[in-house]
């Protein structure tokens, strides 16, 4: 990592101990080098399947949020142009209860192999555009063509 960002080791162990913190262009290329992506042909057939899936559904890079894919019932209930957010976080929409359950991610195992799955409830977001409404949601990892991980997300059910 350290050749690959142009730092020295010792950089990259002090942003893993939390003892110094990259300034903001080098999280930005920290975050390009990590960051899902399902543009290679392997994942041609996920993304398809997720952008014809009749479930509420999208995918995100497990490590930065970002948006990969997202199903036309999930594009429904935001009232935004989804496809405006494909390559875009979307970690500020997140509920409280999803900060939390990304929180505890790790004391779960979520990190470990083989692939994981969660299934919690979340309450409403705040946000008008990419709306989160109170309900079940699932998370499941999954292996994607390039090596990373994405995250399967599922509205379960919606409580009105």
């Amino acid at each position: 990592m350290a050749e690959l960002l142009g730092v020295s080791q010792g950089s990259i162990s002090r942003w893993e101990s939390g003892t110094h913190a990259p300034d903001a262009p080098m999280r930005a290329r920290i975050e390009a080098l990590i960051a899902a992506r399902v543009d290679t042909t392997g994942d041609a057939a996920l993304k398809r399947l997720i952008e014809t899936s009749s479930l509420r559904i999208h995918l995100i890079c497990d490590a930065t949020h970002r948006l990969l894919a997202v199903s036309p019932a999930r594009a429904q209930s935001w009232r935004a142009d989804a496809g405006s957010y494909i390559g875009t976080s979307l970690w500020r929409y997140a509920s409280p209860e999803i900060i939390a359950a990304e929180d505890g991610l790790a004391e779960r195992g979520w990190f470990d192999r083989p692939f994981q799955s969660l299934r919690f409830h979340t309450g409403p977001n705040a946000s008008a555009t990419i709306v989160i409404g109170a309900g079940w949601m699932e998370w499941e990892s999954i292996p994607l063509a390039d090596g990373r991980i994405g995250r399967l997300t599922m509205a379960v059910s919606d409580i009105a």
